[in-house]
């Protein structure tokens, strides 16, 4: 019993060091700019300030920051659950020569920094004429080393008496993957979902290097230019950054059950 009351206390004191820092964003995002630089600060606000949000709006194009960041991650959530789900389903399902290496080989770009490719990537996408464009947002994160290691193992621990029933009854291969591996795969294809949808709404040094035009910067960018090189408008950053966490939360709040379950599943297979 104290053993559980201490666990429950440490939860509790830690839950309260991770919502502290939100609670303190929104707090200032409804101050008033002499009261966010206010020494020492307050924790509420004594002007509430709800025109915050309606001055983000003015101040840049946060509408179309929205728009970009929604076709970037869509873009990239789609194709990683296309791409990687058939990827997986080679190395759990098929037999073909090298098989392990190529896996191991795809494993091993999680142990690459994607700082140290960045260079490359921007000398390839010039070439190819996609910098400032949609192409460069979403096509290099369409593939995922994590996301074919995360379904691979799901595939694995579905029975392949199921294959072996679909094939005496006719159905391809790409009919296996598609009638019977995805729909007994929906809590992993979920979790990957919500893992790509975090990363693509989130992704800040991609599309800073990747576009230069004001057009084509996203949430994370364009935030970022509240920050002046002198001052900051902090209730302004806050209020945009509250903006831009909105959709997150609801979506984990929807989600939460799916992702603890496709997360908690992977423990148990081979």
């Amino acid at each position: 019993m104290k053993l559980k009351i201490g666990n429950h206390i440490l939860l509790i004191f830690g839950a309260f060091i991770m919502i502290v820092p939100f609670l303190w964003m929104v707090s200032t995002s409804l101050k008033t700019f002499g009261e966010s630089m206010q020494v020492p600060p307050t924790i509420l606000p004594k002007e509430w300030k709800f025109e915050n949000y309606a001055e983000v709006f003015e101040s840049v194009n946060f509408v179309k920051y929205y728009i970009n960041t929604i076709a970037l991650t869509l873009g990239r959530t789609i194709a990683q659950l296309f791409l990687c789900s058939l990827a997986a389903f080679a190395f759990a399902r098929l037999t073909f020569p090298f098989k392990n290496t190529i896996f191991i080989a795809i494993l091993s770009v999680l142990m690459v920094p994607p700082q140290v490719i960045l260079i490359p990537n921007y000398a390839i996408l010039t070439q190819l004429g996609w910098i400032d464009t949609f192409y460069a947002l979403i096509v290099p994160g369409m593939f995922s080393a994590f996301g074919v290691f995360l379904l691979r193992q799901f595939f694995m621990g579905i029975p392949k008496e199921l294959d072996e029933a679909a094939t005496m009854d006719g159905c391809s291969l790409f009919g296996i993957y598609w009638r019977i591996i995805l729909p007994n795969a929906t809590p992993a294809l979920i979790a990957l979902g919500i893992f790509t949808i975090l990363a693509a709404w989130n992704d800040f040094l991609w599309p800073l290097v990747m576009t230069s035009s004001e057009n084509m910067r996203v949430l994370s960018v364009g935030i970022a230019a509240f920050q002046g090189q002198y001052s900051t408008d902090y209730p302004l950053l806050m209020a945009g950054a509250v903006l831009s966490t909105i959709p997150m939360l609801i979506m984990f709040i929807l989600f939460q059950k799916h992702l603890i379950s496709g997360i908690a599943l992977q423990g148990v297979r081979r």
